[in-house]
């Protein structure tokens, strides 16, 4: 019976997609796109036509070259302008005709013909297949087609605008490099090669998206890098299908190891230096065109509280930033719940004379402390989001006006007390500490979790969500990498960069767990020590 139910379901199925995607009949003229250039220019133009749909900007420029027909075919907007000039300016040139007129008759190949007369700074490959022509003309290169001739020559021609490399906006920093990625790939990987001069710096490039067909590629320190994480990197990559790749988070979601869960495992970052840092310590880069935002995994817990910063400054001051990090993390996530467990189950712990404060600001209030904590904390999130949302010119005004003039007017109607804004205010302080954005989201989600636990049990509920907080991390992994190294399991001699950063002199091993083959990254004794 379940075997004629499933083959029912696939019955069903395979006729839907029939329905939704019918087989037309190719057109007569159509070829195969696995089949070579025919040697009729028409047939050639038309096959290119009709794979592109006729779109208005797809280019055919028709020419004389000699006695035969030419068209060279691109794309507008995706090539420079300046090179499709020079090209028509070489080929009309009166003695052009004489000094090539060997490849009007196919003595020589194509591409040493192009290589005489056209610009040297501009690579020409000759290809003879109609999907290598679509390749070609999608990434920005013109082809050149010539008739009774059964191939065609690529020219290099790219010479779409790229968005300037210019200060991070999510990672900033007092000291330290104040250059970014950018949406351009090879201009991203050239940013990180800039810091890391040595040929064991690998780039491994693959095509990711049956449509966008969005270029992808993951860099790594030969002999430094785990090859057990690397392999495992490039299977989970190929194993995505996927129409389209438009953000860095597209392959996130599909190389993660655990879906549901509220706490990243695959760190991201707009910054060269945080990924050279990352790629000498052992972990892989993963790089997507498009997006100035690069992945680098594995990403441990601790990964999240450390700032590029921190490897700018004293050890001390680093180490006192992380700490902070820390002490702001534990009140962003259990500063409402702790003031609602008090304030509903545990008075006793208060001293008098602030109870009594307490007491006398709740006497009008309404509603219990946790409706009171819900209804300030969403918000609190719905200007956030407001803010985010709304222009630059006026999007800070109204999350600030608005925030003052909310929390003002609801203590003064009584709805709110003065110590719920008070412990709400801090909390959303203490968010924005945390570098990475997407653990502060993480906080945000699981506050709410633990208001609930609070306002039911009290203290207790809330050392069970913490019981039951740290029994879900220490099950993590990041490519097979204990999410909570080197805290559980505890490694020793990886605590001297985590929650806090020893001198750098002292930073002479590698995390073992990320890093297996090549552990020594530094023999240096300072003269004084």
């Amino acid at each position: 019976m379940v075997f004629k139910k499933r083959a029912l379901k696939k019955l069903v199925k395979d006729k839907y997609k029939a329905d939704a995607h019918p087989q037309h009949e190719s057109p007569k003229n159509e070829v195969p796109p696995e089949d070579v250039l025919s040697t009729e220019l028409d047939q050639n133009v038309q096959y290119i036509r009709q794979t592109f749909g006729n779109s208005s900007d797809l280019s055919f420029s028709d020419f004389e070259l000699g006695h035969k027909k030419a068209v060279l075919v691109y794309l507008n907007g995706l090539v420079d302008k300046m090179i499709i000039s020079h090209f028509f300016e070489n080929i009309s040139r009166p003695e052009f005709l004489i000094e090539h007129s060997e490849f009007l008759t196919e003595k020589v190949e194509a591409s040493d013909f192009m290589k005489q007369f056209f610009a040297p700074a501009n690579k020409v490959n000759e290809i003879q297949l109609y999907k290598e022509v679509v390749t070609a003309i999608l990434a920005g290169n013109a082809v050149l087609l010539v008739d009774s001739i059964s191939h065609a020559l690529v020219i290099n021609t790219k010479g779409w605008r790229d968005r300037d490399v210019s200060e991070s906006a999510t990672e900033n920093v007092v000291r330290g490099p104040k250059e970014a990625f950018t949406e351009n790939i090879q201009t991203n990987t050239a940013l990180v090669r800039r810091k890391i001069k040595d040929p064991r710096l690998w780039l491994e490039k693959k095509e990711i998206g049956n449509i966008t067909q969005t270029s992808v590629s993951v860099m790594y320190i030969h002999s430094i890098a785990n090859d057990k994480i690397v392999k495992e990197v490039h299977e989970r990559l190929d194993k995505i299908d996927i129409d389209g790749i438009l953000e860095s988070n597209y392959i996130e979601e599909f190389i993660q190891d655990e879906v549901y869960t509220p706490f990243p495992t695959v760190f991201n970052t707009e910054r060269p230096d945080v990924v050279a840092a990352a790629l000498l310590e052992g972990r892989i880069a993963i790089f997507i065109d498009g997006t100035p935002f690069v992945l680098l995994v594995p990403a441990l817990f601790t990964h999240f509280f450390q700032a590029a910063e921190d490897y700018y400054q004293r050890w001390d001051i680093s180490t006192l930033l992380r700490l902070l990090r820390v002490t702001a993390y534990f009140i962003s996530l259990l500063g409402p719940s702790a003031y609602i467990a008090v304030i509903n189950f545990h008075q006793e712990m208060l001293p008098t004379p602030l109870l009594i404060s307490l007491a006398a600001q709740r006497e009008g209030v309404p509603f219990p402390a946790l409706i009171e904590a819900l209804i300030m904390e969403v918000t609190l999130e719905i200007l956030r989001e407001a803010g985010l949302r709304l222009p630059k010119a006026i999007g800070q005004t109204v999350s600030i006006v608005g925030a003052l003039v909310i929390g003002q007017a609801a203590v003064e109607a009584g709805i709110i007390s003065a110590a719920m804004v008070i412990v709400v205010s801090i909390t959303a302080i203490s968010n924005f500490i945390l570098p990475a954005y997407n653990m502060g989201i993480a906080v945000r989600i699981l506050r709410f979790l633990f208001m609930f636990l609070a306002g039911s049990f009290g203290l207790y509920g809330i050392a069970a969500g913490i019981f039951a907080l740290a029994l879900h991390l220490c099950s993590l992994r990041s490519f097979g990498i204990p999410y909570m190294e080197p805290l559980a399991p505890y490694i020793a001699s990886d605590m001297k960069d985590t929650l806090w950063r020893k001198p750098r002199w002292k930073l002479v091993t590698r995390p073992r767990l990320i890093n297996q083959t090549n552990i020594v990254r530094e023999n240096v004794t300072p003269k004084n020590k």
